[in-house]
C-alpha cells in the first residue's frame, strides 16, 4: 500500500423526495380530502475518523461519493423513505478543507469522531399540509431540495507526540527502531526513508508515547528542496522535537552548520513551529573519540539553551535515558495543561498557529486547485506505508 497524505474529493448529498399530490377514495367516503406524504429527507455524507486507517490511498482512484436521494410520498399519508447516508472513513488526523473557499471544515482527531461535510435535502411536502378550513382540497405540493454538493481536500498529518528532524542519514530511523519496535528501512545513503513511520515507545506499564521518524530535510526543505514540505506537515501536531545530529557526517561538515540548517528551514515553514520545544538529539556516540568534549563543544557554538542528550542508536547506549526524559516532559505537560488553564490555553493558540502557518506556507507553493495529481507519479514505485508498532 502507497504512503497518500492528501487527496481531493467530490462529496454530493442526495435530494430529498418530493412531496404527493393526492386525494382519499374510499367507497362510502364522498370528498375524503388529501393524503398526500411528505418526501424522505436526502441522505449526508459524513467523514469518520477510523483508528485502522494510516494512510488515504484508498480515495486516489475513488474521489467521487454520493448519498442516497430521498423517497417520494405517497397516498394515505405515507412519507417517503428517508435517502441512506454515505459514511466515508479517513485516518485519525485528517483536516478537511473546503477546496472553493480554502475554510477548515473540521478536524478529525479522535477515533470515532464524525464530521458532516454535505447536508442531505430536505423533503417536499404533500398536499396534506395545505389543508386549511379555507382550502379543503389543496393541490399544492413542494419538490424535495438539492442535497449539498462539495469538493474537499482532505489533508492527513500522522497523529505522533514526539517528532525527529535532522538532515539525511542523521540516524533517525536506527533511533526508532532503538526506541521502539517500529522497523523501517535502513540503510548507508542518504533518502533512505522516503516516507514517516511511526514507533510506539513503551517506557514502563501504562506509560507510552508516539515518536515520528520524519524523511531527512535538506536546506531548502520549506521551499520544495529535496522531499520538501511534503512531510514537513506532518511535524505540525507534535508536542516535542528530537533535533537528531550525526556528529560526523559522512561529507565532514560541521555539525553546527546542520543544525543551523535545520533550524531556518523550521523557522522558515512555521515561526510557531520553530517555538516548538526541541532536544538536542547527539547520535553516533560510539564513532566519537571524546564525546563529552564534542557535546560541551556544539553547546557552546549553539548556546543551546536546552537539554542535550548524547546517544548511539546502534549500540542502545542512552536510549533508554532518553526515553525516561521524554516521558517525564510528557506527563508534566499533561499536567500543566489540567491544572493550569492559561497555560492550556497558550498551547491551544500555538498549536492553531502553526496549524495556520503550514497550511498558508503550503498554499502558497502550489499552484491554485492543485490536488495530489502531480505527486501520483513519483508514488508508483513506493510500497511503504505509515507503520504503527505496538510494543508488548
Amino acid at each position: 500500500m502507497q504512503f497518500v497524505d492528501e487527496v481531493t474529493i467530490v462529496v454530493q448529498a442526495g435530494k430529498g423526495g418530493n412531496g404527493c399530490l393526492s386525494f382519499r377514495r374510499e367507497k362510502f367516503v364522498p370528498k375524503g380530502g388529501p393524503d398526500g406524504g411528505d418526501g424522505g429527507d436526502g441522505g449526508s455524507v459524513l467523514l469518520r475518523a477510523h483508528g485502522d486507517l494510516n494512510t488515504l490511498a484508498d480515495y486516489r482512484y475513488q474521489r467521487k461519493f454520493r448519498a442516497g436521494t430521498g423517497e417520494d410520498g405517497r397516498g394515505s399519508n405515507c412519507s417517503g423513505r428517508k435517502g441512506e447516508d454515505r459514511v466515508v472513513d479517513v485516518p485519525v488526523g485528517t483536516t478537511v478543507v473546503d477546496c472553493d473557499t480554502d475554510e477548515i471544515l473540521g478536524d478529525l482527531t479522535e477515533a470515532g469522531q464524525s464530521l458532516l461535510v454535505a447536508q442531505g435535502g430536505f423533503h417536499g411536502l404533500g398536499n396534506t399540509r395545505y389543508k386549511s378550513s379555507v382550502n379543503r382540497a389543496p393541490r399544492q405540493t413542494t419538490s424535495g431540495s438539492p442535497g449539498e454538493a462539495r469538493e474537499i481536500r482532505l489533508e492527513m498529518k500522522v497523529l505522533a507526540d514526539v517528532g525527529l528532524v535532522g538532515l539525511p542519514n542523521a540516524g533517525k530511523s536506527t533511533l526508532i527502531r532503538a526506541m521502539s519496535a517500529a522497523k523501517p528501512r535502513v540503510a548507508d545513503y542518504p533518502f533512505t526513508t522516503l516516507v514517516p513511520n511511526l514507533g510506539v515507545v513503551s517506557v514502563a506499564a501504562h506509560q507510552s508515547f508516539v515518536v515520528a521518524d520524519i524523511p531527512g530535510l535538506i536546506e531548502g526543505a520549506s521551499e520544495g528542496a529535496g522531499l520538501g514540505i511534503r512531510f514537513l506537515r506532518h511535524l505540525v501536531r507534535t508536542r516535542l522535537l528530537l533535533h537528531v545530529v550525526d556528529p560526523m557526517p559522512w561529507d565532514d561538515a560541521d555539525p553546527v552548520d546542520s543544525v543551523h540548517t535545520i533550524t531556518h528551514e523550521l523557522e522558515r515553514f512555521s515561526p510557531a513551529l520553530a517555538e516548538r520545544e526541541r532536544w538536542l538529539v547527539i547520535n553516533k556516540s560510539d564513532s566519537l573519540p571524546d564525546a563529552e568534549e564534542e557535546v560541551e563543544r556544539m553547546r557552546k557554538a549553539l548556546d543551546w539553551q536546552g537539554p542535550v542528550f548524547l546517544v548511539s542508536a546502534l549500540s542502545g547506549d542512552g536510549i533508554q535515558a532518553l526515553s525516561q526524559a521524554i516521558m517525564r516532559w510528557l506527563e508534566e505537560r499533561d499536567e500543566l495543561e489540567r491544572d493550569d488553564p492559561e497555560f492550556a490555553r497558550a498551547e491551544a493558540e500555538l498549536r492553531e498557529r502553526v496549524d495556520e502557518e503550514a497550511r498558508e506556507h503550503i498554499q502558497s507553493l502550489r499552484s491554485p486547485r492543485q490536488d495530489d495529481d502531480d505527486d501520483d507519479d513519483d508514488d508508483e514505485d513506493d510500497d511503504h506505508d505509515v507503520e504503527v508498532v505496538y510494543v508488548r
